[in-house]
């Protein structure tokens, strides 16, 4: 191994900065998943249908862009590359491709507001798409540039576990100050969200793309990337031999099933319990800043608790775990309608599902982990396949509810989430519950092991684990 890369300099300089350079990203996607559909439904005034159509459209292109620009950042091959570096390169574009696109995804049809809504539909189109490749650039450039800066597996495990922490600190950011915003007009506690609060969220968006910018102009100029593509590129060599014998795996499809059901419980309660809150539950605007929160900050007790959790746990056991609290939560919503549900279980009911969402989603990456063993020349490969899946999935599945909603009783957003979220987590404990045993590549290496068994240092895993993929 060369020393260059076992003694890199860990400085707090290069922690601090490698970090943040994805924050960007995550105050996006956390304003994306909770507020797109609030904004274009309640605010914008589209149908519930055409908001659903356009959320389906950033979600395929997400999908089709993550292996594009996965192999494409590998394969960059110039002169600017070679003296900026590949992954620095790629997320300076996706850097510009979000910030070009993200504000008028959020703020009102610019010399068109009076066109029909389906004329406005290609408007916007057009920044969500230009906004999901930026986004998968960044994305993909920044996860690839742990195994850049280091090849110490104590060192990457450090640097994935700060850019876990600056997840953390987006997300709060996000929801702290979307509930400042609407604080401060005076009206939050009885004024539900409508077309008047567009300037609201305009706010919003531009508060949290300056933090992002700030953070994405430190990284670019606090990390310097390290170009050892001579190795890289006796890598990918046998990376197609790899990528063959994954596909040839059940495991993997029976693994890629429980990714997929998980990502389908967390994603889609985040983004339909706004609109879950504002249209069953006649909540004011305030809910929808601090309920989310809730649900977030059950989401980092299970942080806690996973690593306070003993190595006997199973995985089986953790998913089981997870999917108990997730479904206790969607059956409390199924039953929950009175004041005192309203005023304060509404809390208990997003911590449990926020709580048990994270541990499923630690537990089925988890489980990726073991399945990819010490192949890790195709870890890209088996991790792009879960993500391309959960995006494809998850924008189907919306587009479908929100095809319904129009016209829809009350109570459609509060079966929406109990039905589609709820047998998607007894899809994946079921999924979890009939893997067999079976022997990695990792066993040739670190002796047996079973994909029950939780050998994997799960406690050095999470913080990777825990993030929007």
């Amino acid at each position: 191994m060369d020393s260059e890369f076992v003694h890199i300099s860990t400085s707090l300089r290069l922690q601090l900065g490698y970090g943040i350079g994805h924050v960007l990203n995550d105050v996006c996607a956390s304003l994306w998943f909770t507020y797109f559909l609030v904004y274009f439904h309640l605010v914008l005034e589209f149908t519930a249908s055409q908001s659903g159509t356009l959320m389906l459209i950033g979600q395929v292109m997400d999908a089709v862009s993550t292996p594009f620009v996965g192999y494409h950042s590998d394969h960059t091959d110039n002169h600017i590359s070679l003296k900026y570096g590949r992954r620095k390169l790629w997320h300076l574009f996706g850097t510009f491709c979000v910030l070009a696109s993200f504000p008028f995804i959020f703020s009102e049809c610019i010399g068109c507001t009076s066109a029909h809504k389906w004329a406005q539909m290609y408007y916007y189109a057009s920044f969500i798409i230009i906004f999901q490749i930026g986004w998968a650039a960044v994305q993909i450039s920044h996860l690839s540039l742990i195994p850049e800066l280091s090849e110490d597996d104590h060192t990457r495990t450090h640097l994935t576990a700060i850019r876990y922490g600056f997840t953390v600190f987006s997300n709060l950011f996000v929801y702290i100050i979307t509930w400042i915003i609407l604080h401060l007009t005076g009206e939050c506690d009885r004024h539900q969200v409508g077309p008047t609060d567009a300037w609201k969220f305009r706010h919003i968006v531009y508060i949290v793309l300056g933090l992002g910018t700030l953070a994405s102009i430190i990284f670019h100029f606090s990390v310097t990337e390290k170009n050892n593509y001579l190795r890289r590129d006796q890598l990918l060599e046998g990376e197609s031999g790899a990528h063959y014998d994954f596909l040839r795996k059940p495991h993997m499809y029976q693994v890629a099933g429980v990714y997929m059901c998980t990502r389908l419980v967390v994603n889609i309660s985040q983004v339909l319990i706004p609109l879950y809150l504002h249209r069953t539950l006649g909540l004011a605007a305030r809910a929808l800043a601090v309920v989310p929160l809730a649900l977030y900050l059950g989401s980092l007790a299970a942080a806690g608790v996973q690593r306070l959790a003993p190595r006997s746990f199973t995985r089986k056991l953790n998913y089981l775990t997870g999917s108990a609290c997730a479904i206790a939560g969607f059956v409390w919503i199924y039953l929950g309608s009175d004041d005192d549900y309203k005023v304060y279980f509404i809390y208990v009911v997003a911590v449990l599902i926020g709580f048990g969402g994270a541990v499923m989603l630690v537990t089925s990456l988890a489980l990726t982990a073991d399945l990819v063993g010490a192949r890790t020349e195709a870890s890209a490969f088996v991790y792009g396949l879960m993500s391309f899946t959960d995006k494809l999935a998850c924008g189907v599945a919306i587009a479908i509810i929100q095809a319904y909603a129009d016209g829809a009783d009350p109570a459609y957003y509060a079966n929406a989430l109990v039905w589609v979220c709820g047998i998607a987590a007894i899809a994946g404990l079921i999924l979890t519950l009939l893997l067999p045993k079976f022997r990695s590549d990792a066993l040739l290496v670190s002796g047996e092991s079973s994909i029950n068994n939780s050998d994997v240092n799960t406690e050095e895993q999470e913080p990777a684990l825990i993030e929007r993929i």
